[in-house]
């Protein structure tokens, strides 16, 4: 590839690696959304705009000659390492071939990695990814990127082993996936809360079930998806068609429920969310239910954690809220 780029007089070689240069790539700064002028305007990352030999500041490396000590390959040009923008590119290319569907990633990669990913390819001619997409960081509830150097990571598992999986599910769904996802017990409770108020509706509209899905519901859905995958709007819509057929079923005015009810079942299914209409838990499963809230109530949390531990290793889901415990089968 590498050498390709400098037949196309692409790249170049200086004292101390080869670099693409930015003037073979006229749109270069596209997933930035800013021009190598505003960029530099800016300022720049040291590391990305370096002035070294680059007949541009923006230039970057696509092979680095060695230093003592470093690993090294044999090419045309010198002992060296490849960049890592051209080891990404090269595998892309490679396993996926041009033009492949989509590439994704951490917002913290649009620039400089995948800009330098595109501009190689553009600088072969080739077509890359025919989509983008960068999603937000995971954040705690004071907006602080999770990491172990500040302490604030939450395992995925220990939330798993508490909460009802859906109610993650929710809280990136409610999300939009460019946006920081914010995790922490408060939001979680109010999404566990939110899927106890959708499977309240299942159950209580269980007698309308059977309808076809209303195909203006559905389609309001598809748009939202379709604008930049908006699932915040997308289950907007669902909470409001929930709103609207539970004011149907109580005025008695209810024809249009079983279609709201086959629409919302529908909608949440495509998102990997089921709904339980009802619990079909056997008498001693509701006893066990009833032993982990008399614990929880006597403050007797080793006793309450053993149950509910026993209760998911059967393959239960076990919900808290303050007014009891909701078992469910997996």
């Amino acid at each position: 590839m590498i050498a390709t780029l400098i037949g196309r007089d692409a790249a170049y070689v200086t004292d101390d690696g080869v670099y693409l240069s930015i003037a073979a790539v006229p749109d270069y700064g596209l997933l930035a959304h800013q021009s190598v002028d505003d960029m530099l305007s800016g300022g720049g990352d040291r590391e990305v705009f370096g002035a070294g030999n680059k007949k541009h500041p923006a230039d970057f490396a696509l092979w680095k000659f060695t230093k003592p000590g470093e690993p090294s390959w044999p090419s045309p040009w010198g002992e060296g390492r490849p960049g890592w923008h051209s080891e990404c590119v090269v595998m892309s290319l490679e396993l996926l071939g041009e033009g492949f569907d989509l590439h994704c990633g951490g917002a913290d990669l649009r620039f400089p990695h995948h800009e330098n990913e595109r501009a190689q390819a553009v600088a072969l001619g080739k077509t890359f990814a025919n989509h983008w997409m960068h999603n937000g960081f995971v954040v705690d509830l004071e907006g602080e990127k999770m990491s172990k150097s500040l302490g604030n990571v939450m395992n995925l598992l220990d939330l798993l082993e508490k909460y009802d999986a859906r109610a993650y599910r929710m809280l990136l769904l409610q999300t939009h996936y460019r946006s920081p996802v914010r995790v922490g017990q408060d939001n979680i409770d109010s999404c566990v809360a939110a899927l106890a108020g959708l499977d309240s509706f299942a159950a209580r509209t269980a007698s309308y079930a059977g309808g076809v899905a209303d195909r203006d519901i559905v389609a309001m859905f598809r748009a939202s998806m379709d604008n930049d995958l908006d699932t915040p709007a997308a289950m907007a819509l669902v909470f409001d068609t929930v709103r609207r057929a539970n004011i149907a079923t109580d005025s008695g005015k209810d024809a249009a429920v079983p279609a709201m009810r086959a629409a919302v079942i529908e909608l949440l299914e495509s998102l990997g969310l089921s709904l339980s209409s009802g619990d079909d838990n056997d008498d001693d499963i509701i006893a066990k239910g009833r032993a982990l809230d008399e614990a929880r109530a006597a403050k007797d949390f080793a006793t309450a954690d053993a149950i509910r531990i026993e209760l998911q290793n059967l393959g239960y889901l076990v919900e808290t809220f303050k007014e009891g415990t909701r078992i469910r089968r997996g």
